[in-house]
């Protein structure tokens, strides 16, 4: 085995633990709406995940690890996806923020200021901002 089969295989399991959480999410209500399966659809594409891998993990979702990023950014890449998907249908239930709350621990953001960074990125994904925009909105409220 190479390295490079290593990294990619470490990488690709990333990519589906990113997509069993982002999954759980759109689960937290029991419903995938119109809106978040065209989500879960193109981000899939995103993250190569193949039909076969898809359908599994909408069955077993709860079993994959959350596997944060150590890199800030990619952690705020996540968490922009994950409140992506919980305003997919435009309805902010309590359960799903709260889920994504312990989504953002589980990612690394500290439990102390969990809920307000997630309020922040919840408000400015209702806004339509970019991933750009959202990585550098969130660090300015973090000075």
């Amino acid at each position: 085995m190479s390295i490079l089969d290593i990294f990619d295989s470490g990488f690709r399991q990333r990519n589906k633990d990113h997509f069993a959480a982002i999954v759980r999410v759109a689960m937290s209500d029991d419903v995938i709406t119109d809106e978040e399966r065209a989500f879960l659809d193109r981000l899939a594409r995103k993250l190569d995940i193949s039909e076969t891998v898809y359908k599994q993990t909408l069955k077993d979702y709860e079993t994959h690890p959350i596997n944060p990023p150590t890199s800030y950014d990619r952690r705020l890449e996540r968490l922009f996806d994950l409140a992506r998907m919980v305003y997919a249908d435009h309805e902010l239930g309590e359960k799903q923020t709260a889920l994504l709350e312990r989504l953002a621990v589980g990612l690394g953001f500290n439990a102390d200021n969990a809920k307000y960074v997630v309020d922040k990125g919840l408000a400015l994904v209702s806004n339509n901002v970019d991933l750009d925009t959202f990585i550098e909105e969130i660090k300015t409220m973090n000075r």
